[in-house]
């Protein structure tokens, strides 16, 4: 019998640290999410006030209650890859208590927060589309939301949209846009005995390198907030032989910028500042604006008792921005543990965006 059918079902019922616990058990590393996505499906199952859809691996699960305004809650359900920190465990680290483990910050408690409340409130004051989607810690293309967004456009109507990406329960506005350009270097091969008779492409990277390392990136104020930026090599590739001077290197850079800027404005910059190399934009994704203006979106911020912060990395909150849609992440977890080999979570947390959560689509806050 498969693995998958061995595993117990999903009780949504259990307290959100429990639920974030067994849904951290269950692998999902991107392109993985079947499993997961399979146990979600059918706990949602028995909840007669939810529709449920289903694309690939991405969850939609919605009311249809008749209120006046609709708000999209949305998680990722993929992780990127384990690093011998599953199956999960507790920790206490100066008498506070910590969920072990891949996934527990980024973003699986937040979504086991939205699978309680999903199940659970009935008739919240407004209608809510809750989404569950795969790929997201890999390539634009491969986003579970973006493909749904292609496929069921009818699913992203709504009037505000929350993210529960980690945000230390705190509420953080937009996020920096991403752009990762390969800086291309060509010389000539030759023998590595005679090297005088070649070009060495990766010794032509030597003046980028040093550029990057002296590079000052900017704080951009957008909104009243202050939107950090960062331009970073990432990877570099090159070499034929242990006994050939190499004819081609790489260098790939990642630029992290304000929300300000569109796609092109930070191509411009990458472009400007390796303008004696051929510079290939592979991949890239527009920010997002605070939206924090947006009624829906202030109301909540007083509601959770939140302080606005900006967002510096990239989520999905930006898919939501284009559409119109003023959206912003809140989720437990520090984003400093994202990805971490120690990737761990407060379990207070936890419980306090739960609670907070609830207190606003309730109306009790």
């Amino acid at each position: 019998m498969p693995l998958e059918a061995r595993r117990p079902p999903l009780d949504l019922t259990a307290d959100p640290v429990a639920i974030t616990r067994a849904i951290c058990d269950i692998p999902s590393v991107s392109g993985d999410e079947t499993a997961l996505a399979d146990l979600i499906v059918a706990a949602l199952a028995e909840a007669e006030h939810l529709e449920v859809v289903r694309d690939g691996d991405t969850v939609v699960a919605r009311t249809h209650l008749g209120r006046d305004r609709r708000v999209v809650i949305a998680g990722h359900l993929d992780t990127v890859p384990i690093n011998d920190n599953l199956p999960t465990r507790f920790e206490t680290i100066d008498d506070e208590r910590f969920l072990w483990g891949r996934g527990t910050v980024d973003m699986k408690a937040g979504v086991a927060v939205q699978l309680k409340l999903a199940v659970e409130l009935a008739e919240p004051i407004v209608d809510l589309t809750w989404m569950w989607y795969d790929n997201e810690e890999v390539a634009a293309s491969l986003n579970g939301l973006g493909r749904l967004a292609h496929n069921r456009p009818d699913l992203f109507v709504g009037d505000f949209a929350i993210l529960g990406e980690p945000s230390n329960g705190q509420v953080e506005g937009g996020c920096n846009g991403t752009l990762r350009a390969e800086v291309r270097a060509t010389g000539l091969r030759a023998h590595s005995a005679r090297s005088w008779v070649g070009e060495n492409a990766i010794h032509k990277l030597a003046p980028a390198l040093e550029r990057l390392a002296a590079y000052q990136a900017e704080t951009v104020e957008v909104d009243g907030l202050d939107y950090r930026e960062g331009l970073n090599a990432v990877g570099v590739t090159g070499g034929v032989a242990g006994n050939v001077i190499p004819d081609e290197a790489v260098l790939t850079v990642n630029y992290r910028f304000a929300p300000s800027r569109s796609v092109s404005e930070a191509s411009a910059i990458v472009h400007r500042l390796f303008h004696d190399y051929d510079v290939t934009v592979v991949d890239a994704s527009e920010g997002a604006r605070p939206g924090l203006d947006a009624p829906l979106a202030r109301q909540f911020v007083h509601a959770v008792g939140a302080e606005a912060r900006p967002k510096y990395g990239w989520t999905d909150v930006a898919r939501f921005s284009a559409l119109g849609i003023p959206a912003v992440n809140f989720g437990p977890g520090d984003p400093l543990k994202a990805h971490a080999d120690d990737e761990r979570v407060a379990v207070e947390q936890i419980l306090s965006c739960e609670r907070a959560l609830r207190s606003w689509l309730t109306g009790e806050a």
